[in-house]
C-alpha cells in the first residue's frame, strides 16, 4: 500500500512493539491518555490493548499495543501475536500502515536486533529511543542523527515517564512514507550463506509469490534448524522441500553453524552501528542501579527489603484507608436513612435498604484499600523493583522444580488470578505451564482483600508491634504470604509426582530505575476501581437483592428479627449446610456466605452484610464488623465472631477456589475439563483440611491458656 509522497499519509493503524522493559507501555499510556480499551485477540487468550492515538494531520489512528518481544523468530504465543501482526499474517488484525520500535537508550545494542528485523521488512518505521536520561546518567551518549542515518529510519528521543518527546514523535510518524520494493539489507552474511539465502528467498518468491522481504526472513528461518523446515511441510511445494535439505547439507560440510551465524553476523553490524552512533564515558564506573542492585538482589538482604516493603504496603493501606472507609460508609448509610425516610413501610422499603444499599455498601466500603493496593504494586512495577523481586523469586521457583518465568504470572495473581493464569503462555514448558496455572489461584487477589480486611476489622485488635507495624498490617501481610508459600508447596508436589520435570535456568532483565509515571499508576488504578464498582452494581447487587429475597421470606408472623431469619430459605438451607462446617468453627450464616461466594469472593462481605442487616431488623445501627462482634451463637450463646473465627474466615479464603470465572479461563487455557475441575477439588480440600487444623490447633491453645 504506497502513499502519496505529495500528501501528509493517513494513517490508520499504528503498532507499538518493543522488547520486554523498554518502556513501551509507559509510552503507549503517554500517546493514548485514557483513550485504551483492552480485550483478547480472538481465539486467543493474549492480550490486546489498543488506544486513540492524535495525529499533528489528518484523522485520529488507532495504536495497538503488541505484546514484548526480543525478536521476529517466535517463540511463545504472546510473540507469535506480535510477529504475525508486524508480518501481515494475522487473520484477526491487518497489517500496520507504520511501526513505532521503542528502543530502550541504555540496552542500545539488544533492543537493534529486534529494529533491524523490522526494517528488513520494508516495514515503515519511526524508532522512539526511549529513557535517554537514564542512559546519560549511566555515562552513555548517542548520536541521533547518527543512529537514523545507519538505520534509514527516523529517531526520536523520548523520556515517556515524563511525557517528553511525544510531539515530536507523532510528528515524525506523518513525515515516513511506505516504500514499495523492500530496502536492501544492510548487515551481511558470509558469503556461501549468503548465496545460499538469497537463492531460497527467490525460489520462495517466484514459486509461493512471497514478498521479498518476507522470503528472505522465510528463508533465514528455514535454514537455521530442522524444527523449522518440520513445522512448515504442509505449506511448502516439494521443490522447495528438496532445496532447503540441500542447503542444510551443503552448509552443514562447509562447517558452518546454521543456528548462530544468522544471529552472529546481524549483531556484527548492530555493533557497528552503536560503535558509531554511542559513546561511553568510561569515568562513569558503576551506575546507581547496579550499585542499587548490589543490596536490593542480595540473597538475604533482598529477602528482608521484599518482605519489609510488602509489610510497609499493608501497613499503609490500612492506615491510609481508614479515613475514605469510613466517609464512604456515612455516605452509604445517610443514602440508606434518606431512602428510608422517603418510603412508606414495607417490602420494597426493606428491599432497597437492606438489600441492595446494605450489600453493596459492604464491599463499596473497602475500595480504597484496593486503589491502595494498586497504587502501591503501579508504583513499585514503574521503579523497575518488581523485576528485581522475580529474580529473588526465581531461587525459589527453582527450587520447587518451577521455571522463574512463573513468578510473573504469580505476582499477576496478586490482582486477579485470571490475567495471571493468562500470563503463563510465556512459559515454553507445557508442564511448568500447567503447574503455575494449577497454583496460580492460591496467590491472594484482590477479590480476597474485602473478606481479609473486614475479619481483620472484627477480630484483629488495632495493637503496635515494636512501635512502629500494626497487628491488622501483620495479619494482613501473613494471609498473603500463606497464599504465596501454599503456591509454592503445591507447586513443589505437582512437580515431584504427576509434572516431574527438570529445574530450568532463568534469565531476566533486570531494567533500569526510573521515576514512576504517576499517570500510569492512576490509569491501573482507575482501571481496577471501574472493575471493581461495575462488579458492586451487578454481580453484587444482584446477589444481595436475591439473598435478602431468601432471608425474609417465607414471612413468619411475629417474633423477633432473628427468629425471622431462622425461618426464612436461608436460614433452612444453613442449617442443611452446618454441619459439613461446624469442625471449621463456623456456623450456618457463614456457610451462607460461603455458598454464595463461590461466584465471586467478595460476594461474602454483602452476604454477611444482609444476612446481619435482615437479622437485626429495623433499628439495626453501626458497622457491619461492630453487628458481626456482636453476633452470638444460637447454639451456645458464645461471639459467632471470635479471633479464632476470623482467622480460620481468611485461611479457607486463601485457600479455596471460590471464583467461576478463573474456573472458566482454566477451561478455555488447557481445551478441556479435567484440569479446572482438578483444581476446584484439591483446592477445597487443601482449604478445608488447613482450616480444620488451625481450627483445631486454635482451639486446644485457647483451652490450655484457659486452664
Amino acid at each position: 500500500m504506497a502513499h502519496d509522497a505529495r500528501s501528509a499519509p493517513h494513517f490508520r493503524l499504528v503498532a507499538l512493539v518493543g522488547n520486554p522493559n523498554s518502556g513501551k507501555t509507559t509510552l503507549f499510556n503517554a500517546l493514548t491518555g485514557l483513550r485504551q480499551k483492552v480485550g483478547n485477540y480472538p481465539g486467543v487468550t493474549v492480550e490486546r490493548k489498543e488506544g486513540r492515538l492524535r495525529m499533528p494531520e489528518g484523522p485520529d489512528a488507532t495504536l495497538l499495543d503488541l505484546p514484548g518481544t526480543y525478536s521476529l523468530t517466535a517463540g511463545s504465543p504472546d510473540e507469535q501475536i506480535a510477529t504475525e501482526i508486524l508480518l501481515g499474517t494475522a487473520h484477526h488484525t491487518p497489517a500496520p500502515d507504520i511501526v513505532i520500535c521503542v528502543v530502550d537508550a541504555s540496552h542500545l545494542e539488544r533492543n537493534l536486533y529486534l529494529v533491524s528485523q523490522i526494517i528488513d521488512h520494508g516495514i515503515p518505521t519511526v524508532i522512539a529511543l526511549n529513557m535517554v536520561d537514564i542512559a546519560e546518567r549511566s555515562g552513555i551518549r548517542i548520536d541521533v542523527r547518527v543512529l537514523a542515518r545507519d538505520l534509514g529510519v527516523p529517531v526520536v528521543p523520548t523520556i515517556a515517564s515524563r511525557g517528553e518527546g511525544i510531539r515530536e514523535l507523532t510528528a515524525a510518524l506523518s513525515g515516513v512514507r511506505r516504500v514499495a520494493d523492500a530496502p536492501s539489507n544492510r548487515w551481511r552474511l558470509p558469503a556461501p550463506v549468503e548465496r545460499e539465502t538469497d537463492e531460497l528467498a527467490g525460489i520462495l518468491e517466484d514459486v509461493h509469490n512471497i514478498a521479498p522481504a518476507h522470503a528472505r526472513h522465510e528463508a533465514i528461518s528455514l535454514l537455521t534448524a530442522e524444527s523449522a523446515l518440520l513445522d512448515r511441510m504442509d505449506r511448502f511445494s516439494p521443490e522447495v522441500i528438496a532445496h532447503v535439505r540441500r542447503d542444510h547439507a551443503k552448509l552443514d560440510f562447509l562447517g558452518i553453524d546454521r543456528r548462530s551465524v544468522f544471529v552472529e553476523s546481524r549483531y556484527t553490524w548492530i555493533k557497528s552501528v552503536c560503535m558509531e552512533a554511542m559513546a561511553r564515558n568510561p569515568a562513569a564506573g558503576m551506575s546507581l542501579s547496579d550499585r542499587i542492585d548490589a543490596v536490593v538482589t542480595h540473597r538475604v538482604w533482598g529477602v528482608v527489603i521484599f518482605l519489609a516493603l510488602m509489610a510497609i504496603v499493608f501497613q499503609a493501606m490500612f492506615s491510609w484507608a481508614q479515613l475514605p472507609m469510613e466517609m464512604i460508609r456515612e455516605g452509604f448509610d445517610w443514602l440508606g436513612a434518606r431512602t428510608a425516610s422517603a418510603m412508606p413501610p414495607g417490602d420494597l422499603r426493606d428491599l432497597i435498604v437492606h438489600g441492595g444499599i446494605a450489600g453493596v455498601a459492604a464491599v463499596v466500603a473497602f475500595l480504597p484499600q484496593i486503589l491502595f493496593l494498586f497504587l502501591f504494586l503501579g508504583l513499585l512495577e514503574d521503579t523497575g523493583y518488581m523485576a528485581r523481586a522475580a529474580f529473588i523469586m526465581g531461587r525459589v521457583m527453582s527450587r520447587v522444580g518451577l521455571h522463574g518465568k512463573s513468578f510473573i504470572p504469580l505476582l499477576g495473581s496478586f490482582a486477579c488470578a485470571i490475567p495471571g493464569i493468562m500470563a503463563t503462555r510465556t512459559i515454553d514448558n507445557p508442564r511448568d505451564r500447567l503447574a503455575t496455572m494449577l497454583v496460580a489461584p492460591l496467590v491472594s487477589c484482590s477479590a480476597r482483600l474485602p473478606v481479609y480486611a473486614l475479619m481483620i476489622a472484627t477480630v484483629i485488635p488495632p495493637l503496635k508491634i515494636l512501635g512502629v507495624l500494626s497487628l491488622p498490617g501483620l495479619t494482613m501481610l501473613s494471609m498473603y504470604l500463606l497464599g504465596l508459600v501454599m503456591a509454592l508447596f503445591m507447586a513443589w508436589i505437582f512437580k515431584k509426582t504427576f509434572l516431574r520435570g527438570g529445574h530450568p535456568s532463568f534469565i531476566i532483565e533486570l531494567p533500569p530505575y526510573t521515576i514512576p509515571s504517576l499517570r500510569s499508576t492512576l490509569m491501573l488504578m482507575w482501571e481496577r476501581a471501574w472493575l471493581f464498582l461495575k462488579r458492586a452494581g451487578t454481580i453484587i447487587l444482584g446477589a444481595s437483592i436475591l439473598l435478602w429475597f431468601l432471608a425474609s421470606y417465607p414471612k413468619l408472623d411475629g417474633g423477633t428479627p432473628s427468629e425471622k431469619l431462622n425461618h426464612s430459605f436461608v436460614g433452612t438451607a444453613g442449617r442443611v449446610v452446618e454441619p459439613l462446617i461446624r469442625p471449621l468453627g463456623f456456623d450456618w450464616r457463614i456457610g451462607i456466605g460461603l455458598i454464595t461466594s463461590l461466584v465471586q469472593r467478595e460476594v461474602f462481605v454483602s452476604t454477611m452484610a444482609t444476612i446481619y442487616d435482615v437479622g437485626a431488623g429495623e433499628h439495626s445501627e453501626g458497622g457491619l464488623p461492630e453487628k458481626l462482634r456482636e453476633s452470638k451463637d444460637p447454639l451456645t450463646g458464645a461471639n459467632s465472631f471470635t479471633p479464632l473465627t476470623g482467622i480460620c474466615i481468611m485461611v479457607y479464603y486463601v485457600l479455596a477456589m471460590q471464583c467461576f470465572s478463573t474456573v472458566a479461563i482454566m477451561r478455555r487455557e488447557t481445551n478441556g475439563w479435567k484440569w479446572p475441575m482438578f483444581q476446584v477439588a484439591y483446592m477445597t480440600a487443601l482449604a478445608y483440611g488447613v482450616t480444620f487444623i488451625v481450627f483445631r490447633i486454635g482451639t486446644a491453645i485457647a483451652a490450655g491458656g484457659g486452664a
